[in-house]
Protein backbone atom coordinates (compact mmCIF):
# COMPACT_ATOMS: atom_id res chain seq x y z
CA UNK A 1 0.00 0.00 0.00
CA UNK A 2 2.79 2.38 0.93
CA UNK A 3 4.57 1.47 -2.34
CA UNK A 4 1.44 2.32 -4.36
CA UNK A 5 1.07 5.65 -2.56
CA UNK A 6 4.73 6.45 -3.20
CA UNK A 7 4.31 5.58 -6.88
CA UNK A 8 1.21 7.76 -7.16
CA UNK A 9 2.99 10.62 -5.43
CA UNK A 10 5.94 10.23 -7.76
CA UNK A 11 3.60 10.13 -10.78
CA UNK A 12 1.83 13.29 -9.62
CA UNK A 13 5.18 14.99 -9.11
CA UNK A 14 6.25 14.02 -12.65
CA UNK A 15 2.98 15.41 -14.05
CA UNK A 16 3.45 18.66 -12.16
CA UNK A 17 7.01 19.00 -13.39
CA UNK A 18 5.92 18.20 -16.94
CA UNK A 19 3.12 20.79 -16.80
CA UNK A 20 5.55 23.34 -15.37
CA UNK A 21 8.07 22.60 -18.15
CA UNK A 22 5.37 22.96 -20.82
CA UNK A 23 4.19 26.23 -19.26
CA UNK A 24 7.76 27.54 -19.22
CA UNK A 25 8.21 26.48 -22.86
CA UNK A 26 4.99 28.19 -23.95
CA UNK A 27 5.87 31.25 -21.88
CA UNK A 28 9.24 31.43 -23.58
CA UNK A 29 7.62 31.34 -27.04
CA UNK A 30 5.11 34.04 -26.07
CA UNK A 31 7.94 36.15 -24.65
CA UNK A 32 9.85 35.79 -27.92
CA UNK A 33 6.77 37.05 -29.74
CA UNK A 34 6.25 39.92 -27.31
CA UNK A 35 9.87 41.08 -27.24
CA UNK A 36 10.73 40.53 -30.90
CA UNK A 37 12.98 43.40 -31.93
CA UNK A 38 11.15 45.89 -34.13
CA UNK A 39 12.83 46.20 -37.51
CA UNK A 40 10.09 47.02 -39.99
CA UNK A 41 6.43 45.87 -40.06
CA UNK A 42 6.91 43.54 -43.03
CA UNK A 43 9.52 41.59 -41.04
CA UNK A 44 8.43 41.94 -37.41
CA UNK A 45 4.63 41.56 -37.68
CA UNK A 46 4.64 38.10 -39.34
CA UNK A 47 7.24 36.87 -36.85
CA UNK A 48 5.08 37.89 -33.89
CA UNK A 49 2.01 36.36 -35.51
CA UNK A 50 3.75 33.06 -36.25
CA UNK A 51 5.25 32.77 -32.75
CA UNK A 52 1.89 33.53 -31.11
CA UNK A 53 0.15 30.95 -33.29
CA UNK A 54 2.86 28.41 -32.50
CA UNK A 55 2.33 28.91 -28.76
CA UNK A 56 -1.42 28.41 -29.15
CA UNK A 57 -0.91 25.32 -31.26
CA UNK A 58 1.55 23.81 -28.78
CA UNK A 59 -0.72 24.52 -25.80
CA UNK A 60 -3.62 22.53 -27.24
CA UNK A 61 -1.78 19.80 -29.12
CA UNK A 62 -0.59 16.28 -28.45
CA UNK A 63 2.83 15.26 -27.23
CA UNK A 64 3.90 14.53 -30.82
CA UNK A 65 2.74 17.97 -31.93
CA UNK A 66 4.53 19.58 -29.01
CA UNK A 67 7.72 17.81 -30.03
CA UNK A 68 7.29 18.96 -33.62
CA UNK A 69 7.13 22.59 -32.52
CA UNK A 70 10.82 22.45 -31.62
CA UNK A 71 11.79 22.32 -35.29
CA UNK A 72 9.24 24.99 -36.17
CA UNK A 73 10.49 27.31 -33.44
CA UNK A 74 14.08 26.82 -34.56
CA UNK A 75 13.08 27.52 -38.15
CA UNK A 76 11.21 30.69 -37.19
CA UNK A 77 14.19 32.01 -35.24
CA UNK A 78 16.59 31.13 -38.04
CA UNK A 79 14.36 32.78 -40.63
CA UNK A 80 14.05 35.93 -38.51
CA UNK A 81 17.80 36.02 -38.01
CA UNK A 82 18.32 35.84 -41.78
CA UNK A 83 15.73 38.55 -42.46
CA UNK A 84 17.21 40.74 -39.74
CA UNK A 85 20.67 40.26 -41.23
CA UNK A 86 19.40 41.34 -44.65
CA UNK A 87 17.72 44.36 -43.08
CA UNK A 88 20.85 45.32 -41.15
CA UNK A 89 23.01 44.85 -44.19
CA UNK A 90 20.72 47.15 -46.19
CA UNK A 91 20.80 49.68 -43.37
CA UNK A 92 24.57 49.42 -43.23
CA UNK A 93 24.79 50.21 -46.94
CA UNK A 94 22.51 53.21 -46.48
CA UNK A 95 24.58 54.45 -43.55
CA UNK A 96 27.76 53.89 -45.50
CA UNK A 97 26.35 55.95 -48.37
CA UNK A 98 25.31 58.72 -45.97
CA UNK A 99 28.76 58.75 -44.40
CA UNK A 100 30.38 59.07 -47.83
CA UNK A 101 28.03 61.93 -48.70
CA UNK A 102 28.88 63.71 -45.46
CA UNK A 103 32.57 63.25 -46.08
CA UNK A 104 32.15 64.78 -49.54
CA UNK A 105 30.28 67.71 -47.99
CA UNK A 106 33.08 68.19 -45.47
CA UNK A 107 35.68 68.07 -48.20
CA UNK A 108 33.74 70.58 -50.28
CA UNK A 109 33.28 72.91 -47.31
CA UNK A 110 36.94 72.76 -46.38
CA UNK A 111 37.96 73.56 -49.96
CA UNK A 112 35.53 76.43 -50.48
CA UNK A 113 36.02 77.94 -47.02
CA UNK A 114 39.57 79.11 -47.59
CA UNK A 115 38.81 80.34 -51.12
CA UNK A 116 35.84 82.52 -50.19
CA UNK A 117 37.47 83.82 -47.04
CA UNK A 118 40.66 84.82 -48.83
CA UNK A 119 38.69 86.60 -51.55
CA UNK A 120 36.58 88.45 -49.00
CA UNK A 121 39.65 89.41 -46.97
CA UNK A 122 41.33 90.70 -50.11
CA UNK A 123 38.28 92.78 -51.06
CA UNK A 124 38.10 94.21 -47.54
CA UNK A 125 41.78 95.13 -47.72
CA UNK A 126 41.28 97.02 -50.98
CA UNK A 127 38.31 98.89 -49.51
CA UNK A 128 40.36 99.87 -46.46
CA UNK A 129 43.11 101.20 -48.72
CA UNK A 130 40.54 103.28 -50.59
CA UNK A 131 39.08 104.64 -47.35
CA UNK A 132 42.53 105.81 -46.23
CA UNK A 133 43.31 107.71 -49.45
CA UNK A 134 42.72 111.48 -49.58
CA UNK A 135 40.31 111.05 -52.49
CA UNK A 136 38.06 108.93 -50.35
CA UNK A 137 37.55 111.39 -47.51
CA UNK A 138 33.94 112.04 -48.48
CA UNK A 139 32.91 108.43 -48.13
CA UNK A 140 35.46 107.38 -45.51
CA UNK A 141 33.03 107.21 -42.63
CA UNK A 142 30.49 105.21 -44.60
CA UNK A 143 33.17 102.84 -45.89
CA UNK A 144 34.65 102.29 -42.45
CA UNK A 145 31.21 101.51 -41.03
CA UNK A 146 30.46 99.09 -43.88
CA UNK A 147 33.88 97.48 -43.51
CA UNK A 148 33.37 96.91 -39.80
CA UNK A 149 29.95 95.38 -40.43
CA UNK A 150 31.28 93.07 -43.18
CA UNK A 151 34.25 92.10 -41.02
CA UNK A 152 32.00 91.19 -38.09
CA UNK A 153 29.62 89.24 -40.37
CA UNK A 154 32.53 87.39 -41.92
CA UNK A 155 33.76 86.39 -38.48
CA UNK A 156 30.28 85.13 -37.54
CA UNK A 157 30.05 83.14 -40.79
CA UNK A 158 33.46 81.60 -40.13
CA UNK A 159 32.45 80.56 -36.59
CA UNK A 160 29.18 79.09 -37.83
CA UNK A 161 31.04 77.31 -40.60
CA UNK A 162 33.45 75.74 -38.10
CA UNK A 163 30.54 74.69 -35.88
CA UNK A 164 28.77 73.05 -38.85
CA UNK A 165 31.95 71.19 -39.82
CA UNK A 166 32.43 70.00 -36.24
CA UNK A 167 28.84 68.72 -36.06
CA UNK A 168 29.22 66.91 -39.36
CA UNK A 169 32.45 65.31 -38.17
CA UNK A 170 30.67 64.03 -35.06
CA UNK A 171 27.85 62.61 -37.20
CA UNK A 172 30.34 60.91 -39.51
CA UNK A 173 32.04 59.33 -36.49
CA UNK A 174 28.71 58.04 -35.16
CA UNK A 175 27.80 56.63 -38.56
CA UNK A 176 31.13 54.85 -38.86
CA UNK A 177 30.65 53.25 -35.43
CA UNK A 178 27.16 52.07 -36.39
CA UNK A 179 28.49 50.69 -39.66
CA UNK A 180 31.11 48.63 -37.81
CA UNK A 181 28.47 47.29 -35.43
CA UNK A 182 26.11 46.42 -38.27
CA UNK A 183 28.87 44.66 -40.20
CA UNK A 184 29.51 42.49 -37.16
CA UNK A 185 25.80 41.74 -36.78
CA UNK A 186 25.11 41.01 -40.42
CA UNK A 187 27.02 37.73 -40.65
CA UNK A 188 25.04 35.78 -43.25
CA UNK A 189 26.38 33.47 -45.98
CA UNK A 190 25.22 34.50 -49.43
CA UNK A 191 24.98 32.44 -52.62
CA UNK A 192 26.52 35.43 -54.34
CA UNK A 193 29.80 34.43 -52.67
CA UNK A 194 29.97 31.38 -54.95
CA UNK A 195 31.83 31.62 -58.22
CA UNK A 196 29.87 31.01 -61.41
CA UNK A 197 30.70 28.41 -64.05
CA UNK A 198 32.87 30.69 -66.19
CA UNK A 199 34.91 31.80 -63.17
CA UNK A 200 35.38 28.20 -62.01
CA UNK A 201 36.57 27.15 -65.47
CA UNK A 202 39.15 29.95 -65.41
CA UNK A 203 40.39 28.87 -61.97
CA UNK A 204 40.62 25.25 -63.00
CA UNK A 205 42.66 26.19 -66.07
CA UNK A 206 45.02 28.41 -64.06
CA UNK A 207 45.33 26.23 -60.93
CA UNK A 208 48.77 24.73 -60.22
CA UNK A 209 49.20 20.99 -60.64
CA UNK A 210 48.20 18.68 -57.82
CA UNK A 211 44.69 19.87 -57.11
CA UNK A 212 41.51 17.81 -57.16
CA UNK A 213 37.86 18.64 -57.67
CA UNK A 214 34.84 17.65 -55.64
CA UNK A 215 31.68 17.51 -57.75
CA UNK A 216 28.16 17.51 -56.26
CA UNK A 217 24.99 17.11 -58.29
CA UNK A 218 21.59 17.60 -56.64
CA UNK A 219 19.08 15.34 -58.34
CA UNK A 220 16.09 17.65 -58.82
CA UNK A 221 15.70 18.69 -55.20
CA UNK A 222 15.80 22.46 -55.68
CA UNK A 223 13.35 22.41 -58.59
CA UNK A 224 11.03 20.04 -56.74
CA UNK A 225 11.04 22.31 -53.67
CA UNK A 226 10.11 25.26 -55.85
CA UNK A 227 7.25 23.34 -57.47
CA UNK A 228 6.00 21.58 -54.34
CA UNK A 229 6.25 24.63 -52.05
CA UNK A 230 7.37 28.10 -53.16
CA UNK A 231 10.44 29.75 -54.68
CA UNK A 232 11.28 31.17 -51.22
CA UNK A 233 11.52 27.61 -49.86
CA UNK A 234 13.80 26.60 -52.73
CA UNK A 235 16.02 29.64 -52.05
CA UNK A 236 16.21 28.82 -48.32
CA UNK A 237 16.95 25.18 -49.15
CA UNK A 238 19.77 26.19 -51.51
CA UNK A 239 21.25 28.54 -48.90
CA UNK A 240 21.12 25.82 -46.22
CA UNK A 241 22.77 23.32 -48.58
CA UNK A 242 25.52 25.81 -49.45
CA UNK A 243 26.18 26.58 -45.80
CA UNK A 244 26.51 22.89 -44.90
CA UNK A 245 28.81 22.38 -47.87
CA UNK A 246 31.06 25.23 -46.72
CA UNK A 247 31.20 23.81 -43.21
CA UNK A 248 32.40 20.42 -44.46
CA UNK A 249 34.97 21.61 -47.00
CA UNK A 250 38.37 23.03 -45.98
CA UNK A 251 38.48 26.82 -45.51
CA UNK A 252 40.80 27.13 -48.52
CA UNK A 253 38.31 25.46 -50.88
CA UNK A 254 37.17 27.46 -53.91
CA UNK A 255 33.47 26.74 -54.43
CA UNK A 256 31.44 27.43 -57.55
CA UNK A 257 27.86 26.92 -58.65
CA UNK A 258 28.24 25.25 -62.03
CA UNK A 259 24.52 25.15 -62.76
CA UNK A 260 21.17 25.39 -60.99
CA UNK A 261 21.81 22.15 -59.09
CA UNK A 262 25.49 21.49 -59.77
CA UNK A 263 28.39 22.53 -57.56
CA UNK A 264 32.18 22.29 -57.95
CA UNK A 265 34.84 22.74 -55.27
CA UNK A 266 38.53 23.11 -56.08
CA UNK A 267 40.58 21.53 -53.29
CA UNK A 268 44.31 21.78 -52.66
CA UNK A 269 44.49 18.40 -50.91
CA UNK A 270 45.28 14.81 -51.82
CA UNK A 271 42.81 12.56 -53.59
CA UNK A 272 42.56 10.34 -50.51
CA UNK A 273 41.59 13.32 -48.33
CA UNK A 274 39.12 14.53 -50.96
CA UNK A 275 37.51 11.09 -51.10
CA UNK A 276 36.92 11.12 -47.35
CA UNK A 277 35.37 14.58 -47.60
CA UNK A 278 33.21 13.47 -50.54
CA UNK A 279 31.76 10.65 -48.41
CA UNK A 280 30.94 13.16 -45.65
CA UNK A 281 29.30 15.48 -48.17
CA UNK A 282 27.15 12.67 -49.54
CA UNK A 283 26.14 11.48 -46.08
CA UNK A 284 25.53 14.83 -44.39
CA UNK A 285 24.01 16.84 -47.22
CA UNK A 286 21.56 14.21 -48.46
CA UNK A 287 18.24 13.97 -46.69
CA UNK A 288 15.58 16.39 -45.44
CA UNK A 289 16.05 20.06 -44.57
CA UNK A 290 13.84 22.13 -42.25
CA UNK A 291 12.58 25.23 -44.08
CA UNK A 292 9.91 27.78 -43.25
CA UNK A 293 6.70 28.35 -45.20
CA UNK A 294 4.16 30.84 -43.78
CA UNK A 295 5.35 30.19 -40.24
CA UNK A 296 5.27 26.39 -40.59
CA UNK A 297 8.10 23.91 -40.94
CA UNK A 298 8.30 22.07 -44.25
CA UNK A 299 10.89 19.42 -45.01
CA UNK A 300 12.07 19.26 -48.61
CA UNK A 301 14.72 16.64 -49.21
CA UNK A 302 17.83 16.40 -51.37
CA UNK A 303 19.59 13.44 -52.94
CA UNK A 304 23.20 13.95 -54.00
CA UNK A 305 25.60 12.38 -56.42
CA UNK A 306 29.19 13.14 -55.45
CA UNK A 307 32.48 12.45 -57.23
CA UNK A 308 36.16 13.38 -57.00
CA UNK A 309 38.27 14.30 -60.03
CA UNK A 310 42.05 14.04 -59.81
CA UNK A 311 43.97 16.57 -61.92
CA UNK A 312 47.21 14.59 -61.90
CA UNK A 313 48.48 13.94 -65.45
CA UNK A 314 45.44 15.50 -67.18
CA UNK A 315 45.33 18.74 -69.16
CA UNK A 316 42.71 21.31 -68.16
CA UNK A 317 40.48 20.58 -71.15
CA UNK A 318 40.33 16.90 -70.23
CA UNK A 319 39.53 17.75 -66.60
CA UNK A 320 36.71 20.06 -67.69
CA UNK A 321 35.30 17.34 -69.94
CA UNK A 322 35.12 14.98 -66.97
CA UNK A 323 33.46 17.68 -64.87
CA UNK A 324 30.85 18.38 -67.56
CA UNK A 325 30.24 14.67 -68.08
CA UNK A 326 29.51 13.99 -64.42
CA UNK A 327 27.45 17.11 -63.71
CA UNK A 328 25.33 16.59 -66.83
CA UNK A 329 24.52 13.05 -65.67
CA UNK A 330 26.30 11.34 -68.54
Amino acid sequence: MISIQNSLAELERCHRERDAAVDCYLGAIRSMAQYTIDLEPAITDPQRKYLTALAEEASSGTLELLTETRATLRGLLRDYRDRAAHYLNRLREELDGTARALEQILSSLSQTDGDHESRLRSALGRLRDISRSPEGSAVRAALLSALDTIDQSLEQIRKQHRLTVAQLQVEVGVLHKRIVALEAAAALDQLADLFNRREMEERIRSAPAGFCLLLARVNGGFRLAEIQFRPEVAAELTAAFTKRLRNILPPSAVIGRWGHEEFVALLDISVAEATVIAKSVSAQLSGSYACMLAGKTVRPSLQLSVAVVDSEGSPPDRILERVKGFLSGM
